[in-house]
């Protein structure tokens, strides 16, 4: 828990509150508040600092608003973890916050054989009803959840379990076996969140999320795997290079 060293100047004409909310907003900045940090209770911080609890409250909403902290229940008040910026290229999201060292952590929700809907046995290339392999998991960044990530696979393509997945990338599972990918189809949009997935995401319901949908084939051309994604758009975005033709 982090207690931060403030002091105010009751005779400067700039608000208490916003006197405290800049310093802890400096000390998010310049690396004392790490992302993640938790600060202590708003009546402790009051206390502390000599100021009253709806002065602190206040201050506390200002950094709220700007998307330097976040209140979560059960947890209290967190620095916000810096955004994930992801590079538009085929690999995986495992491999790109393990290359960044951003500790990927991933909680596998569902594995198994299920019969193609429509839309996938497009994508895959098989008959609708086919057999196909579905996976649905949480991917986190430190203990915080990043993406709700669903994909499918051929059937018999990849013999997978909890624990593979749980502890590596899927596109490194697939690299394992000599499957070699070299193109996607990818879209990328946005929507308000499900009830579900504000739950499992530890966000409210209706807070936007990104989207993104993608088709990949190997270096035969056959479809490897469709994945339907969505992440926290507060943590989480996409970047590209746009050059002219």
């Amino acid at each position: 828990m982090y207690r931060p060293r403030v002091t105010v100047d009751r005779n400067s004409p700039v608000p208490l509150y916003y006197q405290l909310a800049q310093q802890l907003e400096a000390a998010i900045r310049d690396g004392e508040l790490a992302p993640g940090a938790r600060l202590e209770n708003e009546v402790e911080l009051a206390d502390r600092c000599g100021l009253s609890r709806p002065t602190v409250r206040q201050a506390i909403q200002h950094l709220v608003d700007r998307g330097r902290l976040v209140r979560k229940r059960g947890v209290g008040t967190q620095v916000v973890q810096s955004e994930i910026r992801r590079p538009l290229e085929l690999t995986s999201l495992y491999d790109d916050l393990a290359a960044a060292g951003r500790g990927p952590r991933t909680r596998v929700l569902e594995l198994g054989v299920v019969p193609a809907e429509e839309r996938v046995a497009k994508e895959l290339g098989v008959p609708p009803g086919a057999e196909v392999m579905r996976m649905r998991r949480i991917r986190c960044t430190g203990d915080e959840p990043l993406g709700l990530l669903t994909n499918y696979l051929p059937h018999g393509l990849l013999t997978l379990t909890e624990v593979d997945l749980a502890e590596h990338g899927l596109y490194e599972l697939l690299r394992a076996v000599g499957v070699n990918l070299r193109i996607a189809n990818q879209t990328i949009g946005a929507r308000g969140a499900t009830a579900a997935e504000a739950r499992l995401l530890d966000e409210r319901r209706g807070v936007p999320l990104l989207t993104m949908n993608r088709t990949a084939y190997d270096d035969k051309g056959a479809a490897i795997e469709y994945g339907c994604h969505v992440y926290r758009a507060d943590r989480y975005s996409f970047e590209h290079t746009l050059v002219e033709r």
